[in-house]
């Protein structure tokens, strides 16, 4: 320890190691919107006053509001919406009846109908409301007067027709109709502050438009039967004229028709005259020529046959009776033939009878024979004729055909003119029979009764709604106040803020002993460091950095404190440590570590003295000391001389760890020296002062030499000034095996 710096050769300095991720940049920002849960408890507790002067405040507010606002009455009044009424008459009704796919815009129709002007301006006016100053209290609107007349309003009753106005308009506003799925049960509802007013308005509107729907459908009613009976005279016109033109044009033509027959009797035939006349005669004649043949049958029969053969004449009664007579004569005549000789008077006589009937017979006969051959051309005479008169009625029905064919279409425009007259007629007396019985799809159910209790303010909903607000602006007062604040005062912001791994936390102590708190193995400050120590270990590749610069943001973070300490924790596990006070400006270690006011790094780098002079030994086995005296006249220029990356180098060989206590970083370039001239800077933050900006400054300026950044250390935490508490940070630990108070 005998060489002097200046006799040491210059040596090369390896380049620094990377700084952490955190810091070779700006440090991590952090995201607008976190949900971390640990970080939202943190928030509420650390904010816990603000969050309830603020929702106290909201319910303050929504009390008094409440107290202030009117009490509003709401008064509902049903009907029922049917989508055709019943009828009366079949299809009586002149409205159509609504399809099933549209009965929801039927149903949208009706509210719509309910809320409209009209109606409203109906309700007015059966009411006279723009009369009654009540009226307009109950609604919230004030009665207009004269100077609220402007250029829309002129006349003797303008301000009549004003307060209308804002009689319909206010009405309007305060009335709501709801209709209720799957429901045809619609609610009229009206909020007022008289509770009288509401019942009354929700029922005039019921039964207003109860009424005025009726009005409608007789008003469709009335115009029906109107447009009906203009219809009805228009069509009999057409009747006449139609039947008029039909019969001149029959006339002209001389067209006849006849009344049908039968089965056609109600009917009017297509026939006319000369056709009906060809009908009768053709069948005349069918039947004329049956009878001449049937009489040509029988005369040919009996033509060449003798007299007495023919059926006729043996069929005749006269010939008949004749015979008998003959026979009886001829009878007697054989009786006297058998007793007289012949010529005998009386045989004679008898002869004479029986000739004189013979010949009776014969003449009978041949008349009947006769009367065979007449009945036969009277027949042909007969056919001959009606074939004639068939001839002559065929002509003239031809000829009527063609007359016949405007006929026919004059006769449809008939028929159609009177169809039409027809069923106007019928329908206008269905009309007529139905006009005072007309039916309502729309009927009143429930009448709207008199509210015993104010629909709002609600005071309890009120003070829901206050809370829910006072709760979203607390909400919102800790969210901007948490992204705005830079304060670092608990372990995550160091992360959360930063971007830099927390190695430690130094918990603040009331004790102003920190080397007497120290000796206490099991005391805070020991253990804090400890951990500090195993974290430091692990936090680089290779293990607890072999020489580590300590420093902070800004004086008085406890930077000084933190190098003595684990310094002397180092010493106490048996490493051979030197602890340099790199703070030429304001040095502290030698007062904490009572040594003498010696020549020490000032002089080391001016070459004044040697190394073995400079390193002190100290009250802890295994810990030396390099104090900061005498104070330099430029710290800057001797702290960046190569001077100070020898003694680095030498000292690296000859203990096994090198702690150096830095300036603060901020409007200083000693500590960037110091930092570069390390395996390690460890960044101590005080929980009572930190702020992100200052801190994010130094990271900036230690990253830009390319000072590797190990990680920081958060000292003088306290837990109730962060918002949290030693249990919930996981930091009640330290009293974990301390002997408990005797009142426990």
């Amino acid at each position: 320890m005998t060489a002097r710096l200046d006799s040491l050769p210059t040596p090369h300095v390896a380049p620094a190691r990377p700084a952490s991720a955190g810091a070779q940049g700006d440090p991590a920002e952090a995201p607008l919107f976190d949900l971390d849960l640990s970080r939202i408890i943190f928030a509420i507790r650390r904010n816990i006053w603000w969050i309830g002067a603020i929702i106290a405040c909201a319910l303050a507010l929504g009390l008094v509001a409440t107290l202030l606002m009117q009490p509003r009455y709401i008064a509902t009044s049903r009907v029922l919406i049917e989508q055709q009424a019943d009828q009366i008459i079949e299809n009586n009704d002149v409205t159509p009846a609504v399809a099933y796919q549209d009965a929801d815009r039927f149903l949208q129709t009706q509210v719509d109908v309910i809320r409209s002007r009209a109606l409203a301006a109906k309700v007015v006016d059966d009411g006279k409301f723009w009369t009654e100053p009540a009226f307009f209290d109950a609604v919230g609107t004030p009665m207009p007067t004269e100077a609220d007349l402007d250029y829309r309003y002129q006349g003797k009753d303008a301000l009549q027709r004003l307060r209308r106005d804002t009689a319909i308009d206010a009405v309007a506003r305060n009335l709501s109709v709801s209709l209720p799925d799957a429901s045809r049960l619609v609610a009229i509802s009206f909020s007022g502050s008289d509770p009288n007013y509401a019942a009354k308005l929700a029922n005039l509107f019921a039964e207003s438009y109860v009424s005025a729907n009726l009005a409608r459908k007789f008003d469709s009613s009335s115009y029906a039967r109107e447009y009906l009976a203009q219809q009805l005279d228009q069509a009999r016109i057409r009747l006449e004229t139609s039947e008029r033109d039909l019969n001149q044009y029959s006339r002209a033509a001389g067209l006849v028709r006849v009344q049908g027959q039968g089965q056609n009797a109600d009917k009017e035939a297509t026939l006319s005259v000369t056709n009906d006349t060809l009908v009768q005669v053709n069948g005349a004649a069918s039947q004329a020529t049956a009878e001449r043949i049937a009489a040509e049958d029988r005369w040919n029969s009996v033509r060449n046959s003798p007299v007495m053969t023919v059926p006729q004449v043996l069929e005749n009664p006269a010939i008949q009776a004749l015979i008998r007579q003959r026979s009886e004569v001829e009878s007697q005549l054989a009786q006297e033939s058998s007793r007289h000789l012949a010529g005998h008077p009386t045989a004679a006589a008898l002869q004479a009878q029986v000739d004189r009937l013979s010949a009776q017979i014969m003449a009978v006969g041949n008349a009947i024979k006769s009367s065979v051959r007449i009945e036969f051309q009277a027949a042909q005479a007969k056919e001959a004729t009606l074939q004639r008169q068939v001839v002559d009625l065929r002509t003239l029905a031809l000829g009527e055909q063609d007359r016949g064919v405007q006929y026919n279409i004059l006769k449809r425009v008939a028929e159609t003119n009177r169809s039409l007259y027809d069923t106007l007629l019928a329908r206008y007396n269905e009309l007529n029979a139905t006009a005072g019985a007309t039916s309502n799809n729309v009927s009143l159910v429930d009448r709207a009764e008199t509210p015993r209790f104010p629909a709002s303010p609600k005071l309890v909903l009120n003070l829901g709604l206050a809370l829910l607000a006072g709760i979203l602006c607390a909400g919102m007062f800790v969210f901007v106040r948490e992204h705005f604040d830079d304060a670092i005062r608990a372990p995550d912001d160091v992360e959360h803020k930063l971007g830099v791994p927390l190695l430690g936390l130094v918990p603040k102590e009331a004790s102003d002993d920190i080397r007497l708190e120290m000796r206490d193995p099991k005391s805070a400050l020991s253990e804090a460091y400890n951990s500090l120590i195993a974290n430091l270990r692990y936090a680089g590749a290779d293990g607890f950095p072999k020489i580590l610069t300590i420093t902070s943001s800004r004086a008085e973070e406890g930077k000084s404190t933190t190098s003595v300490a684990i310094a002397e924790q180092l010493a106490k596990l048996g490493r051979k440590t030197l602890l340099i006070d790199g703070d030429l400006r304001r040095p502290t270690v030698h007062k904490i570590l009572d040594l003498p006011s010696a020549h020490g790094l000032t002089a080391l780098l001016t070459g004044e003295i040697g190394l073995d002079r400079a390193i002190l030994g100290t009250d802890v086995p295994n810990l030396y000391a390099i104090t900061a005296l005498p104070t330099p006249v430029n710290p800057s220029l001797l702290l960046g001389s190569t001077r100070l990356e020898a003694l680095m180098q030498h000292c690296r060989g000859q203990f096994d760890h090198v702690i150096i206590d830095s300036p603060p970083m901020l409007g200083l370039s000693d500590a960037t020296s110091l930092s570069v001239a390390s395996d390690a800077t460890l960044l101590v933050i005080d929980a009572s002062k930190g702020h992100r900006g200052t801190i994010k400054s130094t990271l900036r300026r230690l990253t830009l030499v390319h000072a590797p950044v190990v990680g920081a250390l958060l000292t003088k935490f306290d837990p109730r000034r962060a918002g949290g508490n030693a249990a919930y940070y996981g930091y009640d630990y330290y009293e974990y095996g301390r002997p408990a108070d005797s009142g426990a």
